[in-house]
């Protein structure tokens, strides 16, 4: 048996044995999710989404940014019905937007095949990943998901009897993990925790009338102060005369034994907002969009935001997006064989420039035939040659 084959087989369950797999850890862990939490420690999945998700909104709109940029990206298809599958929606939500969040999120993917009464998938479902855990048999290898609703299991077999694929698992690459994936949201947890303090520390400014910008200091050298009335007087001349935006920069009058102190921003101060800005930097790089298409200041990497976008397809939703529908093609290969579904690289605006570049070039080329051209760009060859 040739080398390719047998690694085939030991992979496939062939002949040859597989080595065995180590029991993976279950992300539903009831883990805190704490200030001082460690990315590379497990954590509680819920809690993470509603303070790094549902509360944070750097985080979600990262995460938007992503989900329905892949949503919304043209296919390419040669299979129509497996175009159907995959564009259609999981409870609500397209299928590719929720299988990208669910990826940023937990770093895990589930979806259910459902099938017609003659074994055909007629729609793809999207578990959700803190409810599913693997189950893995004697030698490690996944063989089955359950999926737990309402304290009631579900066993969900990857494969049927007939050895039909019931269960597509997808997970983003985690180094030290078997059969859970590494999450984006676990590597920005202390950034997220960082910038969710700071904005409770400007509400809580707010609450209190924010920082004051001076005070009245009434000294006259012998320890004396304001008597009651006195004090109610300046409160109240203070309160109409020269509080409000009509009485901003207007002059003050003291009387004597009364000076002014200007109040500002401390240099601990000023470095919790640049810290602030700098885990909002942090969680953005976590989920590989630009800081520029975040709208946060401060950040000179890119040189305009075209440039930024073309980074973004480049580097996070191509590869992403491909790594779906790899595993979705893969899975769905026993009905679909021959079937092959990608982006549409000529159709995503912000790549459009570099689709003219690689066309000019071969269109200079000389020395390739007219067929060669084509097959560089992605085309049929004619069935006359030049």
């Amino acid at each position: 048996m040739a080398f390719l084959d047998a690694l085939r087989a030991a992979f496939k369950g062939g002949a040859v044995p597989r080595v065995p797999l180590a029991p993976g850890y279950f992300y539903s862990l009831p883990t805190r999710f704490a200030a001082n939490a460690c990315p590379s420690e497990e954590f509680e999945y819920t809690s993470a989404v509603r303070a790094g998700f549902l509360g944070n909104p750097i985080a979600q709109r990262a995460v938007r940014i992503v989900a329905e940029g892949i949503a919304q990206a043209p296919l390419s298809s040669t299979d129509l019905r497996l175009t159907k599958l995959i564009t259609a929606t999981s409870a609500g939500q397209p299928l590719l937007e929720t299988l990208t969040a669910q990826l940023l999120l937990h770093g895990n993917a589930f979806i259910q095949i459902a099938k017609d009464a003659g074994g055909a998938p007629i729609d793809l479902f999207a578990l959700r990943p803190e409810r599913t855990k693997i189950i893995a048999g004697e030698d490690g290898w996944p063989v089955a998901c359950q999926y737990t609703v309402s304290d009631k299991a579900h066993v969900l077999p990857l494969e049927d009897e007939d050895g039909w694929p019931g269960v597509i698992a997808i997970k983003a690459m985690h180094p030290i993990e078997d059969h859970y994936g590494a999450s984006a949201l676990a590597a920005a947890t202390q950034a997220v925790t960082i910038h969710n303090a700071a904005s409770a520390w400007n509400k809580a400014l707010l609450e209190n009338a924010a920082r004051p910008s001076g005070a009245l200091v009434y000294d006259t050298g012998d320890g004396a102060g304001l008597t009651q009335e006195q004090f109610e007087r300046l409160k109240n001349e203070l309160a109409l005369a020269f509080s409000g935006s009509d009485n901003a920069g207007r002059p003050m009058l003291l009387d004597g034994g009364l000076k002014w102190q200007s109040m500002a921003l401390s240099p601990a101060d000023m470095d919790f907002a640049a810290l602030k800005s700098a885990a909002a930097r942090e969680i953005a790089l976590a989920f590989g969009v630009p800081p520029m298409l975040l709208g946060l200041p401060g950040d000179n990497t890119y040189s305009n935001y075209r440039e930024a976008n073309r980074a973004l397809w480049r580097l996070t939703l191509l590869p992403l997006a491909n790594k779906l529908l790899a595993a979705i093609r893969e899975g769905l290969s026993p009905w679909f064989p021959d079937a092959n579904i990608s982006i549409d690289l000529d159709l995503v605006p912000a790549l459009s420039e570099d689709r003219e570049r690689l066309w000019k070039q071969v269109s200079e080329a000389d020395f390739l035939s007219r067929n060669e051209k084509r097959e560089l760009l992605g085309f049929e060859a004619d069935e006359v040659s030049s």
